[in-house]
Order: structure tokens, then sequence, then C-alpha cells
């Protein structure tokens, strides 16, 4: 089975009010080249899950600036002063976790459960009057469902035809886990090989996860390290 096709075939898959996680913390990992895809195919009213939002006018951000996502699903926002802005403004919906609750959460819904317990964020503006709360063995724990998406996008370094994927390093970071999470699962990546030319002990995300491969003609200066982050 090739499952190598055209970004706009595999974007196709993507709906108005899906919920679409993508992998990525900061540059590393993030799909930027699926990402200006769906900026510029204009499905809107998407909920996104991700670590965080980019920087400003970059990734995740352009599509928030566009008005194209309605809610974020995330840990944190504080490298990104516009869609802070946006968030204060009401522009757009922002549900905030810790961050190894979230990729907690992810691998439980990837994993088939309906969710999980946890003493963290007790006692703290995160926990709002809506939170479940239960008692096990004596304490307080917050009931955190499981999370999981109607689409996955993610970068990986390598493919074969069949989607098995290899990550670079720290760029593997959440993509993995939201792989298993997702219904419908893209991967942009640098390199397509074919069926058996990867050593299967490293494969990170088995093809039987992975729906659709798209190969990236070129990488833009999105995907390299940002001139104010070197010393």
């Amino acid at each position: 089975m090739n499952k190598v096709c055209s970004l706009e075939e595999a974007l196709s898959r993507v709906n108005p009010g899906d919920t679409v996680m993508v992998g990525g913390f900061g540059v590393p990992g993030t799909p930027f080249t699926l990402l200006d895809g769906l900026l510029k195919g204009g499905v809107n009213e998407l909920t996104v899950v991700k670590n965080e939002a980019n920087e400003d006018h970059m990734g995740i951000s352009k599509l928030v600036e566009a008005g194209l996502v309605r809610k974020m699903i995330t840990t944190h926002l504080g490298l990104n002063k516009t869609v802070i802005g946006m968030m204060n403004r009401g522009e757009v919906e922002v549900e905030f976790y810790p961050q190894g609750i979230l990729a907690e959460k992810i691998r439980a819904g990837g994993a088939g459960l309906f969710g999980l317990l946890t003493d963290i964020g007790m006692d703290t503006e995160l926990l709002s009057s809506t939170k479940q709360t239960m008692w096990f063995e004596g304490r307080e724990l917050i009931v955190e469902s499981a999370l999981k998406g109607d689409v996955a996008l993610l970068h990986a370094a390598k493919a074969d035809r069949f989607g098995n994927l290899v990550y670079a390093k720290s760029a593997m970071n959440f993509n993995p886990v939201m792989a298993t999470a997702a219904t419908t699962v893209i991967a942009e990546v640098e390199e397509v090989v074919e069926i058996g030319d990867l050593d299967p002990e490293h494969v990170h995300t088995p093809g039987a996860f992975v729906d659709h491969v798209v190969l990236l003609e070129e990488l833009s200066e999105e995907y390299g390290i940002l001139e104010h982050h070197i010393i």
C-alpha cells in the first residue's frame, strides 16, 4: 500500500469543526507545511491540540490569527503575545493543562482508556468548578478525560511508502503519542524510502497508525533555529 500523496489530497480529510492534534515542541517536530496548507484551505472552527501556539506569526499562530481556530488545548502561550491578546479579548478559547497531563490525556485516548486520575492541579485556578473529582485511597483526585482527535498532523524525518515513521531526535516529542490518538493521521516527511528500507528497530511510529504521507519538497525558514534563540 502506497500512502504517499499530495498535500491537497491529505488535507482534504480535515473538516470544519474537527479536533486537530499537531505535533511539535516549539520548532522541532512541528508540521509547518501542513499548517500552511490548512491556512490556505481556510478550514475553520477548529479545535487545535498542541503543546504551545508557536511564536507570533508562525505555525499554529497563523491559523489562530486568521480566525480559523475556535479553541486551543495547550500547555502555555508565553512566547506568543498575539495569541495571548486574542485569548484575553475572547477571540479564541484556550484550555490549559500541565504539560505532563496533556501528554497523558493524549496517551489515554490512544490506549482506549476513558481517562486518568491525578492530584496535579488540585487547589489551583486550573481546577475549575466543572472539574470532576473523586476520592481514591484516601486522597481527593481530579478526573481527567482522555483526549482524542479527528486528525493528527505530524512531522517526521523519514517514512517508507506504508507510512512507517522515523523522527529526528527531539523532533519526536508529541508526534508518536498523537499518532495513536487520532482517527486520521497525516505525516509530512523530509524523505521517503521504499518499503523494507527502514530497520524495524528504528521505526518510531508503525505505519498501521498513519493514513497519509506528504513528501516535503523543501523546508521553509520556519523549520530552522530562530535567531533570537541563539546566544
